[in-house]
């Protein structure tokens, strides 16, 4: 299995994104085609040892933050993103992974790719520290205005990734609102409820966004205007608790000597809320596997990213998001829901 990576996206590519793959590499044999310009990924494998598992497709186009990504990915058709998209649609890879522009990357996997048949909309889904272990988030922006039946789908492949990929044998999924009941809410929450409810998945019910971080659920689900939100504000909640705490003990010797002692704690909370120890978030609902990194990613998370896209091709991820859909249509007709 090859997993074709766009080395030229991201703010650190590509020697960040190249030595990511490396590594892997290097520590399992894991095969990682390296898709971008040629000549600047060689002289970045230059620096480094041989590695007989890493392989270069050359694409001499990039598609820049600020292009208008449907409209890029169709016209740069060299682009490194486009490329890799390709080599997935031939069969050449099995996944692809790319920290560049999010919405070229949902762009050149929708139109390479495809959509999974039952899913109207692919959605983003991001693995979220918590209280207790982890919760899957989505949608986290890839859909901005969803309908019930929406949420249904991102609900039904959510609990599948984190059966799947964390291993959860029946996930607990909730539904982000503004209150537990479930009379409560907007148009939407209130519409999609009821199918949440009938669904046969594990419906723990409506949560409230204090729910999230006290790991009420294991899948929670929202449209991606309110996922964003949420991701955004939790990222920057933690990076500023962990300021805090900094400043708080460097304020006397006291809490200087309590720092020291206290540092392997520190250290374990700082890597459970670090993004790069989840990689990226996978794009669910395309027919491939596509996995969306942190536009800042260094090698670490690019590694980790490879791995996250290993893990979904190897448990057959997608046939199991197809499989249950045709499950679903059987028992709901989600077509005419709403």
């Amino acid at each position: 299995m090859k997993i074709a990576l766009d080395a030229m996206g991201g703010d650190h590519a590509p020697r960040e994104i190249v030595r990511g793959a490396w590594n892997l590499c290097r520590e399992t044999g894991q095969k990682v085609i390296l898709v971008g310009d040629q000549e600047i990924i060689n002289k970045e494998l230059e620096l480094l040892e041989s590695c007989q598992g890493l392989e270069v497709a050359h694409a001499p186009e990039v598609i820049s933050m600020d292009e208008a990504p449907a409209t890029a990915v169709r016209r740069k058709k060299n682009a490194s993103i486009v490329i890799a998209a390709e080599l997935v649609r031939s069969g050449e890879a099995s996944a692809l992974v790319s920290a560049g522009s999010t919405g070229a990357t949902m762009a050149a996997a929708l139109l390479r790719l495809g959509r999974i048949k039952g899913i109207d909309r692919p959605a983003i889904a991001s693995v979220l520290p918590v209280e207790q272990g982890t919760t899957v988030l989505l949608d986290v922006g890839a859909n901005v205005d969803c309908k019930p039946k929406n949420l249904l789908q991102f609900a039904i492949m959510g609990s599948l990734y984190a059966h799947k990929i964390l291993g959860l044998p029946t996930p607990k999924v909730g539904l982000i609102n503004i209150g537990e009941e479930s009379s409560k809410g907007n148009e939407l929450t209130l519409g999609a409820y009821p199918l949440l409810s009938n669904s046969g998945l594990n419906f723990y019910g409506n949560i409230e966004g204090r729910d999230v971080f006290h790991g009420s659920v294991d899948v929670a689900v929202c449209d991606g205007f309110v996922g964003n939100v949420v991701l955004k504000t939790g990222e920057g909640l933690a990076a500023a608790l962990m300021n805090m705490i900094k400043k708080e003990l460097q304020q006397s010797g006291l809490a200087r000597l309590g720092a020291v002692l206290s540092l392997p704690a520190l250290k374990n909370l700082k890597r459970r809320l670090d993004y790069s120890e989840y990689g990226g978030a996978p794009l669910l609902g395309v027919n491939g596997v596509a996995i969306v990194c942190h536009g800042s990613s260094k090698e670490h998370a690019i590694k980790n990213a490879l791995i996250r896209a290993k893990e979904s091709v190897d448990t057959g991820l997608i046939n199991a998001i197809s499989a249950s859909l045709v499950g679903q249509a059987r028992e709901v007709d989600i077509a005419n829901e709403c």
